[in-house]
């Protein structure tokens, strides 16, 4: 039965588990330590990773493409198995207990093990990642489509809630190290690692429990060949796929200004701390400012996709990001930075959640739903891929950050205009594309 309020809850707890992951490993805590401790032994940023120079920040940039696009090849094999299997939640796990796995590993994360800590870094985000796509999924199968803007923007303001309620605790660890015996900055940001392993698995037994899985399909039985019959799902869904105009359209505007959005969340710090020299501790109040400041906007936009349509308020929101966009590359000073990274807050968590419910009302009516958000997902990873390794590229290229904002600048203008072709409301229970698939 859908819209049931326990499975609901569950399920935004999901968000609740993993969202600490984007905040303290992706977003502030680890890209500053990252930045601190991934030196030569002059103390240089440019360092040798398996044979190759490459300064540090370039480094962070690159590991983040790589594990995206490692599981957007993965990503659709996975998913049209789950559906296939029925086996959903399964997979699910297997995700989240390895991504929590390498987050804890990360504790031993020093200047002599930066390899070994690229790795677990880079297996988090696959983890994390391919949990995801598993997640997103349930929208479609736990609430009607009436509901879908509104649950998806409490997913994502539970997780911005969790996140923040961690980060606190890392916080009062790196910036109070004497109520904790003395410990230095450098255990302190390790130690954080560590809980974000724990408090992602921990969280995510809730919806383990109570979450349903995948629905196998009607008359059909598993036999030993996996692979075939992942690749027949597969197969079959990207064909429906290919009849359906609107979604179609959709997955190349969601990626296109995808890659800006997701480019900027992976590598503000980054900014902040090698352009505008700001103080690790500035920089992660700031992140954790941001977090609070998207709970209300994920809100906000839901209600304004209600009134105006998804399409138009995907619109607006990227109207702000191309403003976001121009301040930044005039940013100078970190009051600038903190009014910039605000808006950032504000504007965030509203495209993340309707980019995800508003794919969710042009699907057609399926039990594939695993195997239909792979391809969101495959766009989404593959838009982080390009986007983090263009700004890399340009920054090495020029040797200036500022540079890499001008082309993020001009994805999301594209972005905008592939938005239009699209209507801007689709009528609940009268989808714009009708075929109904098994």
């Amino acid at each position: 039965m859908k819209n049931d309020p326990r499975v609901v809850r569950a399920w935004t707890l999901y968000d609740w588990a993993n969202s600490v992951h984007s905040l303290v490993i992706v977003s502030s805590i680890f890209p500053v330590y990252f930045s601190a401790t991934a030196l030569n032994d002059s103390g240089g940023p440019v360092i040798d990773f398996l044979g190759i120079s490459i300064k540090n920040s370039v480094l962070f940039s690159y590991t983040v493409s790589a594990s995206m696009l490692l599981v957007a090849c993965i990503s659709p094999f996975s998913t049209a198995l789950a559906d296939y299997s029925g086996k959903k939640k399964r997979f699910m796990k297997f995700f989240c207990y390895t991504g929590s796995l390498a987050c804890a590993l990360l504790y031993f994360f020093t200047r002599d093990t930066t390899t070994f800590a690229v790795f677990c870094f880079a297996w988090s985000l696959v983890g994390w990642a391919g949990s995801i796509v598993f997640y997103n999924s349930y929208l479609p199968d736990i609430v009607t489509e009436d509901q879908f803007d509104r649950v998806s923007a409490r997913g994502f303001s539970m997780g911005y809630l969790g996140s923040v309620l961690l980060m606190v605790g890392n916080l009062l660890l790196i910036l109070k190290p004497d109520w904790f015996g003395g410990i230095s900055s450098a255990m302190a940001s390790r130690i954080s690692f560590l809980t974000v392993g724990l408090w992602w698995f921990g969280f995510a037994q809730i919806p383990f429990r109570v979450l349903p899985d995948g629905v196998k399909k009607a008359g059909q039985q598993t036999d030993g060949n996996w692979l075939f019959n992942g690749f027949r799902e597969l197969r079959l869904v990207f064909n429906q796929l290919k009849t359906q105009t609107l979604t179609k359209r959709f997955l190349i505007a969601f990626f296109v200004y995808n890659m800006a959005v997701q480019t900027v969340m992976y590598v503000a710090t980054l900014f902040g701390s090698d352009e505008l020299k700001m103080e690790g501790s500035a920089l992660i109040i700031t992140i954790l400012l941001i977090q609070l400041v998207a709970i209300p906007g994920a809100y906000a936009f839901a209600r304004l996709s209600e009134r105006i349509g998804n399409t138009y308020a995907l619109m607006c929101l990227v109207v702000i990001w191309i403003g976001i966009c121009v301040a930044a590359y005039y940013v100078t000073t970190q009051n600038q930075f903190f009014i910039v990274a605000a808006i950032v807050g504000l504007v965030m968590g509203g495209i993340q959640s309707l980019s995800r419910s508003t794919y969710s009302k042009l699907l057609p009516q399926t039990t594939d739903t695993a195997s239909y958000f792979s391809f969101y997902d495959v766009c989404e990873k593959l838009s982080i891929v390009f986007g983090t390794f263009i700004y890399g590229y340009v920054e090495q290229l020029t040797g200036s950050m500022r540079n890499s904002i001008l082309a993020l600048l001009g994805l999301f203008i594209i972005g905008l205009v592939l938005l239009y072709r699209i209507p801007s409301q689709k009528v609940y229970g009268q989808p714009l594309e009708t075929p109904e698939v098994a």
